[in-house]
């Protein structure tokens, strides 16, 4: 049995949030719904223990301060992938900060692709199907009157259970420590 993959991700549970589900489902149907989330340590293999890994995360974002990010424009990973997403605009830096800050001993990985904080709206099966997509999302962002600024104050440790579905292991807040379930 091969090992499973580890990520963390602040969940976006607001209205932004919900658009971007709304429009996962309404592009990509067939996909298993995912809540709408950042990454910030995307998918990876342990170093070590999953419970050296938890402790380093804790540990790192207790000394970590909730922070906002505003989300920019509607973007594509084409051609490296055919992902479509929103950049984050303000704030960037900070989740730049914090991700290479976490890729370290246990959860240390070279990654795939070089680090971009951003909200992944869809993963496409094609790039002609991510080309569609990222023409409706942008319209669709055009027209969304919500508010584009979140506060991350909490992360989620996650485990990959089978392709395309996830565990919360455990929610971490930034300056506070583990959070009860």
């Amino acid at each position: 049995m091969q090992s499973p993959r580890y990520a963390l991700v602040a969940y976006v549970d607001s209205p932004v949030g919900e658009f971007v589900e709304n429009l996962r489902r309404e592009l990509h149907p067939e996909m298993p719904h995912l809540a709408a989330h950042i990454t910030l340590l995307p998918p990876r293999f342990l170093k070590g223990s999953e419970g050296q890994a938890l402790q380093m995360v804790a540990r790192i974002c207790d000394q970590a301060e909730p922070f906002e990010v505003t989300l920019g424009d509607m973007q594509s990973f084409m051609p490296s992938t055919p992902t479509v997403f929103i950049r984050v605009a303000f704030g960037a830096a900070r989740l730049q900060e914090l991700h290479d800050q976490l890729n370290k001993q246990a959860l240390a990985c070279t990654e795939e692709w070089t680090y971009i904080p951003h909200l992944t709206v869809v993963k496409m099966p094609t790039g002609e199907a991510a080309e569609k997509a990222l023409q409706i999302s942008r319209q669709r962002w055009l027209q969304y009157q919500g508010f584009k600024r979140l506060l991350l104050d909490r992360l989620t440790f996650v485990r990959e259970d089978s392709p395309n579905s996830w565990i919360d292991l455990a929610p971490v807040r930034l300056g506070g420590s583990l959070v009860s379930p």
